[in-house]
């Protein structure tokens, strides 16, 4: 996996919000320009050398797309990612220095969202991964989220019902804007609590509750915001 990857860096700085991605590869020169071209370009990176580095990182944080190398030592992409889904939706985009269908067939039965083979364009990889996001749910930071009568605006860091704009404190603003960039994706309560001032898991499940008296009809029995049991929360917009 030497295949190089003809990659120009371009000027940004990835917004705390924007959508969180885990890089996958062994090959330490792809891993680290993916890693640097994606941070230019607005999102957060996190790598990863294997599958058992990538599973150990996973299980203290929350990924919006993972970008997985098929080669990998002891366990191939592939399986890691068959292994992958049993338990989690994560969306995957599969890297491969051959494009052979019966491998991307293989990949795709797996649940693999989408492939693209080495070298590529970094405008390709962009887009592919855009479209990933895109059809996984992962809201840009500048769009909102509805739940029933209520409207989060991500960008404003406003909830609104109709005209009425609901108050919220700033951690309340920051777990909706958390859960906001990750629909549909259960995000553990280590995550929610690495910040420094939130208090501690026990304190973010106190958050939790206050949101939810907020955004929830009937609170104890929440629609939108949900309890994922061993995990942490998930949203659920419309």
């Amino acid at each position: 996996m030497t295949t190089p990857i003809p990659i120009k860096a371009h000027r940004g700085s990835p917004d705390e919000n924007a959508p969180h991605i885990l890089v996958v590869d062994d090959d330490s020169r792809i891993r680290d320009l993916l890693a640097r071209y994606l941070q230019d370009n607005g999102f957060r990176v996190t790598t990863a050398i294997d599958a058992a580095s990538a599973r150990a990182t996973m299980r203290s944080l929350s990924f919006d797309l993972l970008i997985l190398d098929v080669m990998m030592p002891q366990e191939s992409g592939i399986d890691f990612a068959r292994s992958l889904r049993n338990e989690s939706h994560v969306p995957i985009l599969m890297l491969t220095a051959r494009a052979e269908p019966e491998q991307r067939i293989e990949g795709l039965e797996t649940g693999v969202d989408d492939y693209l083979a080495k070298p590529f364009e970094p405008r390709e990889l962009l887009l592919r991964v855009s479209n990933v996001l895109r059809r996984g749910g992962a809201s840009p930071a500048s769009g909102e989220v509805r739940m029933g009568e209520f409207v989060f605006h991500v960008s404003r860091g406003e909830l609104k019902r109709e005209n009425e704009t609901i108050r919220l404190t700033e951690r309340e603003r920051e777990l909706l804007r958390y859960f906001a960039q990750r629909p549909g994706m259960p995000v553990s309560r280590h995550e929610l609590a690495k910040d420094a001032d939130s208090g501690g898991e026990r304190a973010v499940d106190v958050q939790i509750n206050r949101l939810r008296r907020k955004i929830e009809h009937d609170p104890a029995n929440p629609v939108y915001l949900q309890t994922v049991r061993g995990k942490g929360y998930i949203l659920y917009p419309e």
